[in-house]
């Protein structure tokens, strides 16, 4: 006789959000240290995309590491701090506005990546890189991840690196041009950046004048 099915709900869900596994298993399968790769900035009509790499000590993982995108300001602040503090291995690098309408946003999406790879001060063995695409001439292996920041705690801590990053950036930018409202929107084409750019115009090497409104004023 067949069993029935349990109609009733689970008590308690499976734990959601990004974890080790992935990591753990390539450092079972001996591939060696294993870092996260992820970017913030690639949507914005100001500023640079930035992108970081991270390796994290598989023994003192900080708390609470998310994509980016779902975590609080301060929240990222307090895991900007924590990954620094733990992890063995973190770098950051970006393209400016002029590499962006020079090549194209996903090209120099790519160049930030690889150089954050590269600069980092211990060499990863395998690199786990948010999105569906690898940059070109890694160091070592590499897997691609989509919504990596969401299933990888390592691109996590790369995504709150870039993000924390990026956003300081714009900051030190609206000091200097605060009539943009850099502090608000941080380059993303809110309605007060598009009303600013309609009567200011772009800021050459910081406006991406490759990007639509910019190209078509």
């Amino acid at each position: 006789m067949p069993r029935a099915r349990a109609d009733s709900p689970q008590l308690f869900a499976p734990a959601a959000g990004p974890d080790f596994s992935v990591e753990a298993r390539l450092l079972a399968q001996g591939t060696g240290l294993v870092a996260g790769v992820d970017e913030a900035g690639r949507g914005p009509l100001a500023g640079p995309v930035v992108a970081a790499a991270v390796i994290l000590d598989p023994c003192n993982i900080p708390c609470g590491l998310d994509d980016s995108k779902v975590l609080p300001a301060l929240r990222r602040e307090t895991l900007f701090d924590a990954i620094l503090v733990t992890s063995l291995a973190v770098s950051v690098a970006s393209s400016n506005a002029e590499t962006i309408d020079r090549t194209n946003i996903l090209a120099a999406t790519m160049v930030a990546m690889r150089r954050a790879v590269v600069a980092l001060s211990v060499p990863p063995g395998h690199v786990l890189v948010d999105g569906n695409r690898l940059p070109d001439h890694l160091p070592c292996t590499a897997s691609a991840m989509v919504k990596g920041d969401g299933r990888s705690v390592s691109i996590a801590a790369a995504s709150i690196i870039a993000k924390v990053m990026r956003d300081r950036m714009m900051i030190r930018a609206d000091a200097a041009l605060p009539e943009f409202g850099f502090l608000d929107h941080k380059g993303y084409g809110a309605e007060r950046h598009r009303a600013a750019l309609a009567h200011h115009g772009g800021v050459h090497r910081l406006h991406r004048f490759s990007f639509a409104p910019l190209r078509k004023a």
